[in-house]
């Protein structure tokens, strides 16, 4: 009868210690990684963000404002806690406090705290039973404040239902970003800068909704804290002292002679301009062209086409810019302008000492066309063109004279104005005119898109045992189906 083998340990000694030595050291590397990766974060900190679209991303034309803010603001948010764009709100607010800690925020939830809700109406005379979930921006008794209602635009949306219609109120945009960074412009400055949109020749309506008005185009000055009103020429009435700038929209019909003197000792003595023409004024001499001629502007009486640059045809995408403040934004972007005419620098032949800069901000590509006059090659088109007189040549009454000149107007009107960068190029456009440096640099808010999933109550129960059933009892019998191989 043999022997029973007899029993010895599974791990001898020494292999006990090689498998502690080994844990303790992979726990040591861990720890040291973890150590490494909290100290370069401490040094090298900054917030980043999963989404392309998230709500508290703050622009960079917003940064380049609260970088340049010193006086200090006290936030309120008089809310009911529990409401839905609440969180979204703070989390904005408390973006803008990380840039700028002269910033302070306190919440005063009037449906929990009637106290505090007291002390904040009676401070900001709040009286009404509409003067709730407001946004109240107060520096040194200067007092903004908006509807955080205001802040979301809905659509109606439809349910999916199979048994009857219904519908619902989808969230389609927020306009925080806009709003807040419009109120700090407001609070820094104690009166709004004021433009005058000019009448009378075919332009379009500052209050017109329609696909080629102007209703977005003044939203956007307005944002910027630019307040605008229309202007006519008529009779005695000259460019008010108030104007900090002058726009001339898309004018299908001439200028009278006295409007374009008027025009002209304006820009003489420093005003501000920014003309947009179009291809409805191709074959009507308005008057301006000779004005911008003399400031070294040429408009020529044509349309521009970029066959391998083009959406619909029509217009032409612009993505050739110059080394300009103006446009130095758009360089990751794109402008989408429809007909545009050629609007180039003038090459004098033996231009003044005291001669107008003249800068070129946007090109065609070099295969570009010119639709009434076949014999042209292609070639590269301006059609945008700025100018900046020298200081010590402008009498200085306004300021120092500044145009931009476009070869179309339709790229700003409601429809197209969302497009690219056109909006974009409006506030850097209208900023560098009226000589606001910290506004210039960088874009501005983009659309906030959401996107969502929409079920069906079947599918969402079909969902929930996926999620909930399917997967973890899918893992539990791989687990098993592992143990049994294992075990044999």
């Amino acid at each position: 009868m043999s022997k029973p083998t007899p029993s010895r340990n599974s791990f001898s000694p020494a292999s006990r210690w090689k498998i502690g030595f080994d844990v303790v050291l992979r726990t040591l590397l861990v720890f040291a990684v973890v150590v490494m990766v909290n100290y370069l974060a401490a040094i090298f900190f900054h917030r980043f963000y999963l989404s392309s679209q998230t709500s508290v991303k703050l622009s960079s034309r917003t940064l380049a404002v609260l970088n340049s803010m010193t006086n200090s603001v006290k936030v309120t948010l008089y809310f009911d806690s529990n409401d839905e764009f609440y969180p979204d709100i703070a989390a904005l607010l408390n973006e803008y406090r990380a840039v700028n800690k002269n910033i302070s925020i306190r919440t005063v939830d009037y449906m929990q705290d009637p106290g505090a809700a007291e002390q904040v109406k009676a401070q900001y005379k709040l009286g009404s039973s509409a003067d709730k979930d407001l946004v109240i921006f107060d520096s040194n008794g200067r007092v903004k404040m908006f509807s955080g209602e205001a802040l979301t635009q809905y659509a109606l949306e439809q349910v999916p239902n199979k048994t009857e219609r219904e519908f619902r109120k989808q969230p389609v945009s927020f306009s925080g970003e806009k709003v807040f960074t419009a109120m700090l412009l407001a609070l820094q400055n104690p009166h709004p800068l004021k433009a005058y949109f000019l009448q009378g020749h075919g332009e379009p309506s500052i209050t017109d909704k329609g696909d080629f008005g102007y209703l977005k185009f003044a939203a956007t000055l307005e944002q910027d804290y630019v307040a605008v009103t229309n202007l006519e020429l008529l009779g005695d009435r000259t460019v008010p002292m108030d104007c900090n700038l002058l726009i001339i929209a898309a004018p299908t019909v001439p200028f009278t002679e006295p409007e374009l003197q008027k025009i002209d000792q304006y820009l003489t003595q420093g005003g501000r301009l920014l003309v947009l023409f179009n291809y409805a004024s191709v074959k009507v001499t308005t008057g301006l062209e000779s004005i911008l001629q003399r400031w070294g502007v040429n408009v020529l009486p044509d349309i521009v086409q970029d066959p391998k640059n083009t959406v619909t045809g029509q217009d032409v995408v612009v993505r050739r810019f110059a080394n300009q403040p103006v446009v130095s934004s758009l360089s990751q972007l794109s402008l989408q302008m429809v007909l545009p005419r050629p609007v180039e620098k003038v090459s004098f032949a033996n231009p003044p000492a005291n001669a107008p800069q003249v800068t070129e901000l946007a090109m065609t590509s070099p295969n570009a066309t010119l639709a009434n006059d076949s014999s042209a090659p292609p070639q590269s088109y301006s059609l945008i063109t700025a100018v900046e007189q020298k200081p010590a040549a402008v009498a200085g009454l306004r300021g120092t004279t500044r145009i931009i000149v476009t070869g179309d107007s339709i790229f700003l009107g409601n429809y197209y104005i969302e497009g690219a960068g056109n909006r974009d190029f409006l506030n850097s456009a209208a900023n560098w005119l009226l000589d606001r440096p910290q506004l210039i640099s960088g874009i501005g808010p983009r659309p906030v898109t959401e996107f969502r999933l929409l079920l069906t109550q079947q599918q969402k129960q079909q969902l929930r045992w996926l999620l909930l059933a399917a997967l973890p009892g899918g893992v539990l019998l791989f687990g098993w189906l592992v143990w049994l191989v294992r075990r044999k």
